[in-house]
């Protein structure tokens, strides 16, 4: 039976976590139906589409087997003490609409089996410890509107294949360890309105293609390894409605001080004389 199946998978994730809380303690593995539980949302067939345990102060690890609640749309575990790795087994939730699992303590890779959730539109995985490179798998995602995986251990190049998500609006990988340029792709996201790729150690120009992006409000690269020059398609977005601008601490060559456009808010590489 379904719904016993999906309490079962509950209640042993719960066993495994320390609440501290007492925020589950209305997980009653005695009840047929989990959807009477606390932080657990149910859909007319009794099948569970949410878990909200944010901010709740649990500590432990994910079991595998929630990548079996075939109907959930929404796990919302931000702001907890979770470690471990992220199960690869949540590539399986085919209905998955936001997995966040930001301010946490997970540790590892990113599953490149995340990549399989084509109704996924928020990836929030920000602010944890997570290593490895980004798969790049996660240009399948194309419902995504937002890609925040800042604030980790991230390394290697970042996937071109990222500039296939066109609905993407908020794409912020700033504050890793990423290296290699910035992909030309970028320029396909023309509904992107941030993106902060800062303190990372990219290198090589920035891309002419990002002026496409009549969309942008933020851009910010600071404190990476870019070299050459700003080009010109990048300030044309100033009438566009840019408002944030920052290079600074770069390697890049010149100066924009002579583009005839101000941005008000603008941070940029000193002049170089030499």
């Amino acid at each position: 039976m379904l719904l016993r199946f999906e309490g079962d998978i509950l209640y042993k994730q719960r066993q495994l976590w320390k609440d501290p809380n007492d925020v589950l303690a209305s997980w009653d593995p005695t009840l047929v139906n989990p959807c009477t539980w606390f932080h657990v949302t149910c859909n007319n067939d009794n099948s569970v589409i949410r878990i909200d345990l944010g901010n709740a102060g649990i500590s432990g690890t994910l079991i595998p087997d929630l990548g079996q609640l075939q109907n959930l749309q929404y796990l919302e575990l931000y702001g907890n003490n979770m470690t471990g790795t992220i199960p690869a087994a949540l590539g399986n939730l085919s209905k998955l609409v936001s997995l966040d699992l930001y301010g946490n303590q997970f540790t590892g890779d990113i599953p490149a089996e995340l990549g399989a959730i084509s109704t996924l539109r928020y990836l929030e995985l920000y602010s944890n410890s997570l290593n490895g490179t980004i798969p790049s798998t996660l240009g399948n995602l194309t419902k995504l509107v937002s890609l925040d995986l800042y604030q980790n251990k991230l390394t290697g190049a970042i996937p071109t294949t990222l500039g296939a998500i066109r609905p993407l609006r908020f794409l912020r990988l700033y504050e890793n360890h990423l290296t290699g340029h910035i992909p030309t792709s970028f320029g396909n996201l023309t509904n992107l309105l941030i993106l902060q790729l800062q303190k990372n150690a990219l290198s090589g120009s920035i891309p002419s293609s990002l002026g496409n992006i009549k969309t942008l409000g933020s851009l910010k690269l600071n404190e990476n390894k870019l070299s050459g020059t700003v080009p010109l398609e990048i300030m044309s977005l100033v009438i566009s409605g840019l408002t944030e601008l920052n290079i600074a601490n770069n390697d890049l060559a010149g100066t924009i001080r002579s583009s005839k456009f101000r941005v008000t808010t603008i941070i940029q590489d000193k002049a170089r004389t030499a």
